[in-house]
């Protein structure tokens, strides 16, 4: 029976789709790009601060979902990324000559779902999240659509995509004839006596589903494309909070589901050829937003490292990582997003030349690029630093020397594509077609949240003990 209890445990999701529905309406009574985009924002920090009144609540099962401490995790990196977006996206559509508000009710829907995905504890909600999180995407990706290469990227993204939840659903379906069960709960305990060809058979599948959500090597060729031509703030959605929610309910399916403690070579060489081929790929890139794709590739590679020890300090370095990866890479494609400039008569600021010599046009939105791009590449004093501590320590005390010299060498390709671009920041060419931020960008919305992310990017790389306390906190709730 559904209780006031449970409603209130589901306050955020709630919230996320009444403000959907209060901007659909709104939409068709009378458009106003600023209100809709105020109203997303207000119904996202409501359903933030709900969270604080839910937690106390946790761990609270349902029969489809469950409220715990990853889930209440989860719900926080992507009601902040979403938050982040919105504030971006307001910039980035003033001058668009189309409908602009229904972007914001695309937005709101994908964080519905994302939500949603993160608290699934049965195969039937794990799938409806999924796809509340991703076709809303398709959208986002080729909003832009006079532009050919935004269409090409929501096409893409589609056509991959559904070819993804094909796999998804027969893997779904093989557990099933395997077990006879969809819950979670449920298929551990019938896949830890007996997991069978069929069980494993479709835990392969659902991996390969989920991995291609998570673009991990030999499932990500859609990513640079995806990247280059969706929309900056789609993009920058893409990257953060649905890479978050596929990430997390990966980790909860394959701690739970013994069938997949069987496939963990499979996962290892995943990890390891993510690593090196998605920084190995970045080397080659001339332009920013393909060379971010294929890093994330990479940073999802070392994700994996904690799902294949699965044990220890597992969940709390998957955490850690999550939590500077979100951070820093809002505040890259950030400033890619505030750069851009499709509808006012400009492009997207995409190519490297683009960047170069901003630092003397740009100064302060140069030293946010160079502080992400330092966090991405792990450097000391930064969040990355910490998030890729916390990995390779995770992997030692494992002894799983090969996961850990994958994550150094990929570290080190990865220093020098980064440390190519922020030295391009500081170059000048005179003649250069030039991108610029507008000369106020500092206070507006958009230009104050890239400012908050650096900052935010240094003080937990000087001062993590709050995040870690936090991380530690909600591993507790789910285990404890």
């Amino acid at each position: 029976m559904l209780t006031a209890t449970h409603l209130v445990a589901l306050m955020p999701v709630i919230l996320v789709c009444a403000t959907a529905l209060v901007v659909m309406l709104g939409i068709a009574w009378r458009r106003h790009h600023t209100g809709t985009a105020l109203t997303a924002a207000a119904g996202l920090n409501l359903a933030l601060i709900s969270l604080l009144l839910v937690w106390p609540m946790a761990p609270l099962a349902m029969p489809l979902l469950v409220i715990d401490g990853l889930a209440l995790f989860a719900g926080v990196l992507i009601l902040v990324s979403a938050l982040a977006c919105v504030t971006l996206a307001h910039a980035y559509l003033e001058g668009h000559d189309g409908p602009r508000e229904e972007f914001y009710l695309l937005l709101l829907c994908a964080a519905a779902g994302g939500m949603v995905l993160v608290a699934s504890r049965h195969l039937a909600t794990l799938f409806f999240g999924l796809e509340l999180l991703s076709m809303p995407l398709y959208g986002m990706l080729a909003y832009a659509f006079h532009e050919r290469q935004s269409l090409e990227a929501g096409i893409k993204y589609l056509v991959l995509s559904a070819a993804a939840t094909a796999f998804l659903l027969f893997g779904m379906a093989l557990l099933y004839a395997q077990s006879g069960r969809l819950d979670l709960a449920g298929l551990a305990s019938v896949l830890t006596t007996r997991p069978g060809a069929w069980g494993l058979a479709g835990a392969g599948l659902l991996l390969v589903g989920l991995g291609f959500k998570l673009s991990l090597v030999p499932f990500h060729l859609w990513t640079p494309d995806v990247y280059e031509g969706g929309p900056g703030p789609a993009a920058t959605f893409l990257a953060s909070a649905s890479k978050v929610a596929v990430f997390v309910v990966l980790l909860r399916v394959v701690l739970e589901v013994p069938a997949f403690h069987t496939v963990s070579g499979v996962l290892t060489a995943l990890a390891l050829i993510s690593m090196l081929v998605g920084n190995l790929l970045a080397l080659a890139q001339s332009n920013l937003k393909r060379l971010l794709g294929y890093s994330s590739i990479a940073h999802f590679g070392y994700l994996l490292v904690a799902l294949v020890v699965g044990e220890g300090l597992a969940t709390e370095s998957g955490g850690v990582y999550l939590v500077t990866y979100v951070v820093t890479t809002l505040g890259a494609f950030g400033v890619v997003t505030l750069l851009s400039s499709p509808h006012r008569g400009g492009e997207e600021a995409a190519a490297l030349h683009h960047y170069r010599g901003l630092f003397w046009r740009r100064p302060y939105l140069t030293a946010v690029l160079t502080v992400t791009l330092l966090s991405l590449a792990g450097i000391p004093f930064t969040a990355g630093f910490i998030g890729k501590f916390y990995i390779i320590a995770l992997g030692v005390e494992a002894e799983r020397w090969w996961l850990v010299g994958g994550v150094v060498l990929g570290s080190a390709i990865g220093l020098y594509y980064y440390l190519r671009v922020m030295v391009t920041l500081y170059l000048v060419e005179p003649g250069m077609r030039r991108h610029d931020a507008p000369h106020d960008w500092g206070v507006r919305a958009g230009g104050v949240v890239v400012l908050g992310l650096a900052l935010l990017v240094l003080v937990l790389g000087i001062y993590p003990a709050p995040m870690i306390e936090w991380v530690r906190l909600a591993e507790f709730i789910t285990t404890g």
